[in-house]
């Protein structure tokens, strides 16, 4: 959810080619997560024994490729480290990590039994997703250039939003079926949620950013009690966080997008810790 949100213009190559180290390291890290979620797709065994251990590697390195996502461009941000290259390799890294592994280990996993011997049903499927997300990305780049890109919505679901609510319910799935070797029943809610994103990562739905969130955000008391307490639920909780909550977190994020033009804009600020003096983003 850190996709870069503005795309100043530069014809100064030297200002266009500035790679700042942490940044541009954790983008690394996101594309580096992206390869080795890819590599255990494709050693994953259904006839192994541990072919869920496998696939739940996979998916681990999927979500922690979310985490470096969306630590990258915070950083760039709040260290002045913002640059051309840096959104460039972000969107790149983005769809390796957030657009081939998902699409690639959904087709692999779930549309493959789905559809059985028609498996070019699951790679069109897949392929869609794919292509939507490459899409998404290269209309965020082009619309960042201009005044149309700028401010704090994301225009289309952001495509980790989609790669991390894909894999997680993949992992609550699989939490379920544990000791077998398919997902019985539920993977076709899996191809049609593959579906559905694919059409939001391109719809005209706007989504907040949480751009003004970081370390420099204000926050009320209840708020700072309410984030204490939600992270001690993290430490006693553990493993089960990532079943549950991850997925009902990005399930959230989805429907605030359809939720977000009905709520007053004294809940919009809220929420999304708005500042008064920040410019509204515009179509």
């Amino acid at each position: 959810m850190s996709e870069p949100l503005s795309r100043p213009a530069s014809d100064d190559p030297e200002e266009k080619l500035k790679i700042y180290f942490l940044p541009n390291l954790l983008t690394a890290g996101n594309l580096f997560c992206g390869f080795v979620a890819l590599t255990k797709i494709v050693e994953a065994d259904p006839l192994n024994d541990n072919y869920f251990g496998q696939i739940k590697l996979a998916l681990a390195f999927i979500l922690l490729a979310c985490i470096f996502d969306l630590l990258d461009g915070r950083v760039a941000r709040l260290g002045g480290a913002d640059s051309p290259f840096g959104r460039e390799f972000d969107s790149l890294a983005d769809l390796i990590s957030f657009g081939v592994a998902p699409a690639f280990l959904v087709q692999r996993v779930v549309l493959a039994d789905v559809f059985g011997p028609y498996r070019q049903i699951s790679w069109f499927i897949a392929s869609i997703y794919l292509l939507c997300g490459a899409f998404r990305l290269a209309r965020f780049n082009v619309l960042s250039t201009g005044a149309a890109g700028g401010g704090k919505d994301f225009l289309g679901f952001p495509i980790p939003s989609a790669a991390g609510l894909v894999a997680s319910l993949t992992l609550l799935m699989i939490h379920f079926y544990e000791n077998e070797k398919s997902l019985g029943h539920w993977s076709y809610l899996l191809a049609v949620v593959l579906v559905f994103l694919s059409a939001m990562m391109v719809s005209t739905v706007r989504y907040p950013s949480f751009k003004s969130l970081g370390l420099r955000s204000k926050s009320t008391f209840a708020k700072a009690i309410g984030t204490a307490l939600f992270l001690g639920l993290i430490l006693i909780l553990r493993e089960k966080i990532l079943y549950y909550v991850l997925p009902a977190f990005f399930t959230a994020y989805l429907v605030y997008g359809f939720v977000r033009p009905r709520l007053s804009r004294a809940w919009r600020r809220e929420i999304e810790e708005e500042d008064d003096d920040e410019p509204e983003a515009t179509e």
